[in-house]
């Protein structure tokens, strides 16, 4: 049970691992810290909020102390020192109120103040974090691009190794035709196959033929030799001919006019 636990945890690793992208992995965690970011933020609003009610409670309280020491002061100028004695005490709890208010106040502020400071921190960290997202993005899609243009040229990618095979295919095709016809060539030239056409010959039939076609030149070129043997008298005479017809008239022999 280890054993396929630990072979099923490597299977989903490694399709994991492929299917992963870090383009989209950076995105997802660029968008993690905008969502705490934007936590941090409500946070301090929650803080500010907090501690504007409790600046209202503290001015509605200091209010009404000041309202009963006015009381106490106008019971005591009638004399009503038991009424005096009241509003002092009622002032009293107040004042302890308002002291327990401002304590709260005080550390509300405080944390406003530190989730403010954390909130701007964080900020930055989320910029730098996008500017620095945003340059690993640029790089893998252009190291991406150049592996598969270096894959293209090399062949090795997976659609031109495809093309590579089919190319391969077509050669071998190809030759393996070529030597089809050549060995069929050479088994009717041999007389092993028959054609049925009549045009292919054994060699005592292509052996003849060429020895008659040999004969045929020969008795043609003695033929052209005849000719020319007897007509070469007649062709000097037909250029001697041509060499008096070309000189000039003034330098004929009149005899030559009256003869015509």
């Amino acid at each position: 049970m280890k054993r396929m636990g630990m072979l099923f945890r490597a299977k989903a690793n490694k399709a994991l691992d492929r299917a992963e992208d870090p383009r989209e992995t950076l995105d997802y965690s660029y968008q993690k810290q905008l969502e705490l970011l934007q936590k941090v933020r409500r946070g301090v609003a929650d803080v500010a909020t907090s501690r504007k009610r409790l600046e209202l409670q503290l001015n509605q309280l200091q209010g009404q102390s000041s309202k009963l020491e006015d009381q106490g002061r106008k019971a005591l100028a009638l004399g009503r020192e038991d009424l005096a004695r009241e509003a002092l005490s009622r002032r009293a709890a107040l004042q302890q109120q308002v002291t327990d208010l401002e304590t709260q106040h005080t550390t509300l502020q405080g944390e406003e103040e530190k989730l403010t400071l954390a909130a701007q921190r964080l900020q930055a960290k989320v910029d730098a974090f996008r500017t620095k997202k945003e340059t690993i993005k640029a790089t893998y899609t252009a190291a991406q691009a150049q592996t598969r243009i270096g894959e293209a040229f090399s062949g090795i990618s997976e659609e031109m190794g495809d093309v590579g095979l089919a190319i391969q295919r077509a050669e071998d095709k190809t030759q393996q035709l070529q030597a089809r016809a050549g060995a069929i060539d050479e088994l009717l030239a041999s007389g092993a196959l028959d054609d049925p056409t009549g045009t292919a010959k054994d060699d005592i039939a292509a052996e003849l033929d060429r020895i008659s076609g040999g004969t045929d030149v020969e008795l043609e070129l003695q033929r052209m030799k005849a000719e020319l043997a007897g007509g070469s008298s007649s062709s000097q005479q037909a250029i001697e001919g041509g060499v008096q017809d070309s000189t000039p008239q003034s330098q004929q022999s009149p005899h030559k006019f009256d003869k015509q």
